[in-house]
């Protein structure tokens, strides 16, 4: 995609059409894509569903509704403000006409027999004729997002202790600490390539760690969604079919039930999925995956496919849910209305990070701008003997740093092993150490958080100790 945009927009078009341009782009290429596009100096047409790329990209909003094209002013949050405006004046026209036409129909009949009033009947009758109805405002039934309640668990639903994942032996991510409740809501970040799908695929099993433990309450449910999922749907089979076939052994009512909570009722479960748009075959997908009312949804680009108001709607659907999420999205706004927690997946490691999306989108552009290349450019020169006393210095502080690093290394895997045996006995007492089996589950949780604290420490130390060798690498 990146190729692609590059290809178009450095030839400099005076008319430049982009029809989704930021899908299957990281958070990252889309940010440069919109400064790109903030002082593009041509005409832009742009199709898109991402409500802060429209906000800080384009001038007005063209929306195209049931045939008919209106033309607002501003970006999307001022045409949302319009729009509101506008079927409140349509509504409150629709009234007025209704009770009007009512009116009118009673007059006709009350006075359509009378000698004395049947010209003035007739004329009425000729007005109604004439008055066209102002159409009313549909509900739009793709906007349904309904995700079923799961039965309770006891926290935590998955700890990842030094883990290690990747594929044939050779691993993409690791020293993995993470630590997923039911009720969290973490948003992975990172560019594409360095790994996000991959800890996605480990947390719902479909790799398993090459190093390290993992725990996970065997009683969970996950349900996974890709953005490939949608085209690997069945295009001759239909929704109904689909969720047969997933949900064995259901009765009838029950897969309808399921696909009722998405929008599929009456003939929309009887329609072919290759006649379905690209956003009802998303909700079919997401529908299918939450059949069994998983404990944990994970979603990678859940949205590429949906509209700025189905979007909204899988906003307020996973706010509603009570299950844990972990989400991929490049959605800037769909992230800030879901997560709570952010995780930079970056480096061959996933870190929790410290701030909010727009901390996260100053800390992005801060390292793509290369300040740190210019300070080291301009940095003074040093004699021979100067360089040899820094040399000596660097190993000096470099030793002492790996010692650190090391210590703190031992630290967490002491520590690791520690915390992996105390959520081992909270999942499975009759398995428990018998130190631990003597403790109560109070115990045992203010044991964890002694160790979880001892552990961050120690984690921090490590990673002190790491970056002020690479600054001496440097």
């Amino acid at each position: 995609m990146r190729v692609a945009l590059a290809s178009l927009l450095f030839s400099a078009p005076d008319l430049l059409l982009l029809d989704e341009p930021s899908n299957h782009l990281d958070l990252e290429a889309v940010m440069w894509l919109e400064d790109f596009l903030q002082s593009y100096p041509a005409t832009i047409l742009l199709v898109s569903h991402e409500r802060d790329f429209l906000n800080n990209v384009v001038d007005h909003i063209l929306h195209l509704e049931r045939g008919k094209l209106t033309l607002y002013a501003g970006g999307y949050d001022a045409f949302e403000r319009q729009r509101a405006e506008r079927q409140a004046q349509i509504a409150a026209a629709r009234a007025k006409q209704q009770a009007q036409r009512e009116k009118l129909q009673d007059y006709v009949a009350r006075n359509s027999a009378r000698a004395s009033t049947a010209k003035q009947a007739q004329s009425r009758a000729k007005a109604l004729a004439r008055m066209q109805p102002i159409a009313e405002l549909v509900d739009d039934p793709s906007l349904s997002f309904d995700f079923p309640k799961p039965d309770e668990l006891r926290p935590p639903l998955i700890t990842l202790d030094m883990a290690s994942v990747g594929y044939n032996g050779t691993p993409i991510l690791s020293r993995l600490n993470l630590r997923v409740d039911p009720d969290d809501r973490i948003a992975l970040l990172g560019r594409n390539g360095n790994g996000k799908t991959t800890l996605a695929r480990l947390l719902c099993a479909q790799l398993k760690p090459l190093d390290g433990a993992m725990n996970a309450s065997g009683k969970m449910r996950v349900g996974y969604f890709t953005q490939y999922q949608v085209e690997e749907l069945d295009r001759d089979e239909t929704p109904l079919e689909h969720m047969t076939a997933t949900m064995k052994g259901a009765t009838p009512g029950a897969v309808r039930a399921q696909l009722g909570r998405f929008g599929f009722s009456g003939d929309k479960a009887t329609t072919q999925v290759g006649k379905l748009s690209g956003g009802e075959r998303a909700r079919l997908a997401l529908a299918l995956i939450t059949r069994d009312a998983p404990h944990m949804l994970i979603l990678d680009e859940p949205t590429n496919h949906l509209d700025v108001d189905a979007r909204e709607a899988l906003i307020q659907a996973l706010n509603d849910y009570s299950g844990a999420v972990v989400i991929v999205s490049h959605d800037r706004h769909m992230l800030e209305m879901t997560a709570d927690r952010l995780v930079l997946v970056d480096g061959g490691m996933a870190r929790e990070f410290d701030g909010s999306i727009d901390d996260y989108i100053a800390f992005v552009l801060a390292g793509d701008r290369g300040d740190k290349g210019k300070e080291r450019d301009s940095a003074p020169k040093l004699s021979k003997q100067d360089r040899r006393k820094a040399a000596a210095e660097a190993r000096e502080k470099g030793q002492a740093l790996r010692h650190r690093a090391k210590q703190a290394e031992a630290a967490i895997a002491k520590l690791g092993k520690e915390r992996s045996a105390i959520d081992q006995a909270m999942f499975d007492p009759s398995s428990a150490t018998p130190e631990l089996a003597k403790l109560t589950m109070t115990d045992l949780m203010k044991r964890r958080a002694e160790i979880v604290a001892k552990l961050e420490a120690a984690e921090a130390d490590w990673l002190e100790a790491n970056e002020g060798l690479e600054a001496i690498e440097a």
